[in-house]
């Protein structure tokens, strides 16, 4: 895993992971991620072994508030991608999570400091209400509030990737 480090008094920290991207996309996120960090990025790509022909990265960093939100803009115009952002929760905001197929587009959800989705009570109600009487549409609902359907299709990604080697990198300044 290659990390970089952006100097930020108000900083947030996260992870990249491209779970699966042709070979010749590679070059082009890590043009799209350096001009965002304002940096040269050299991601330590492996075969992904749950789709042949496809690579895997990842990317441990640190920066200014917002900057997965930021990431995940950039990335998701690429197609044939998948990758997930985390950014951990920093003072005055929540963590986040965005999750991103080819088939299904973005997911986005609020995360705890342990990494658990936090569905508001809003959400919950939404669900109950357009539910009212069929309990099958609350299940549909809390499931895509949970992004059920972006773990299933990621989950066979991200098992090919344990037992990866990492590489940590650092840039400071």
């Amino acid at each position: 895993m290659s990390e970089y480090t952006l100097v930020n008094e108000h900083g947030a920290r996260g992870v990249l992971h491209i779970h699966s991207a042709p070979a010749a996309l590679c070059p082009h996120i890590e043009w799209a991620v350096a001009s965002l960090i304002n940096a040269r990025v050299d991601f330590s790509w492996s075969p992904q072994p749950a789709e042949p022909g496809s690579y895997r990265a990842e990317l441990s960093w640190t920066g200014s508030q917002g900057l997965g939100a930021k990431l995940t803009s950039t990335l998701r115009s690429l197609s044939h991608l998948r990758f997930e952002v985390t950014e951990e929760a920093s003072p005055g905001c929540d963590g986040s999570r965005w999750s991103h197929t080819p088939e299904l587009g973005i997911f986005h959800a609020t995360i705890d400091t342990h990494g658990n989705i936090m569905v508001s009570e809003d959400r919950i109600r939404y669900a109950y209400e357009l539910g009212a009487g069929d309990p099958s549409i609350v299940y549909q609902e809390l499931s895509l509030a949970l992004g059920e359907a972006w773990d299933e299709e990621l989950e066979p990604f991200r098992h090919a990737a344990e037992g990866a080697p990492v590489r940590w990198l650092s840039r400071v300044g």
